[in-house]
């Protein structure tokens, strides 16, 4: 999950959740990754060396997803010629009051990640614009691109404003993307099958056909 396998990202985090006192259903659900892993094991996380994609971000935070928690899931992915460089999913560790609180957080989050990619990249001698990041809550892109205080983000931890001043330098851009069309749903949510299928091949995973 952590090196090549994005699509099992979010399955294997929430499982986790319940390593220390596991039920006989976390098992079964444990065994129904491992079975899809060997149904797919002839996969393929593919970079297109031909192509003028260059690097990108998404993000996405799935808020008051598990009615037993108060902390949202969130996810974010980098990706670099078609094909996943850098991905992550986890339960946000700091409780958000509101979706676009919960977004804002998680924008925070993959900003992080991409400031350290683009700090790699510049000692490789890469010249890189601004790197394109994107959401697809309008709020949370709001907050970031205009930093002032207002009543309903004052409150939050101030380690989260460092988009901010990497948007007003010019590093990052912010852009919407529809919700339903946002491949990071894949490490945030339990999607149906025909979505997760067309998610997993945007995140630059290529099966042969005949493979689930």
């Amino acid at each position: 999950m952590l090196g090549t396998r994005p699509d099992i990202a979010f399955a294997v985090t929430h499982l986790l959740h319940h390593a220390t006192n596991p039920s006989q259903d976390h098992l079964n659900k444990a065994l129904y990754i491992c079975h899809y892993l060997i149904g797919t094991f002839t996969y393929s996380l593919v970079y297109n060396g031909g192509s003028s994609a260059g690097l990108i971000a998404c993000m996405d935070s799935d808020w008051g997803s598990d009615p037993t928690s108060h902390l949202l899931q969130t996810g974010f992915y980098l990706k670099l010629a078609d094909g996943l460089i850098s991905w992550t999913s986890h339960v946000q560790k700091t409780i958000a009051y509101s979706s676009t609180e919960a977004e804002y957080m998680a924008l925070s989050n993959c900003t992080c990640q991409v400031t350290w990619i683009q700090s790699l990249l510049s000692e490789l001698g890469y010249k890189l614009k601004a790197i394109p990041i994107c959401g697809d809550n309008q709020g949370s892109i709001f907050m970031a691109s205009n930093p002032v205080t207002e009543p309903c983000s004052k409150h939050i931890d101030i380690c989260y404003h460092g988009i901010c001043e990497s948007v007003a330098k010019g590093n990052m851009e912010l852009f919407f993307i529809d919700g339903a069309e946002n491949p990071t749903d894949l490490l945030t949510k339990n999607l149906p099958h025909e979505k997760f299928v067309k998610f997993r091949a945007q995140l630059g995973l290529q099966f042969p056909s005949g493979s689930i």
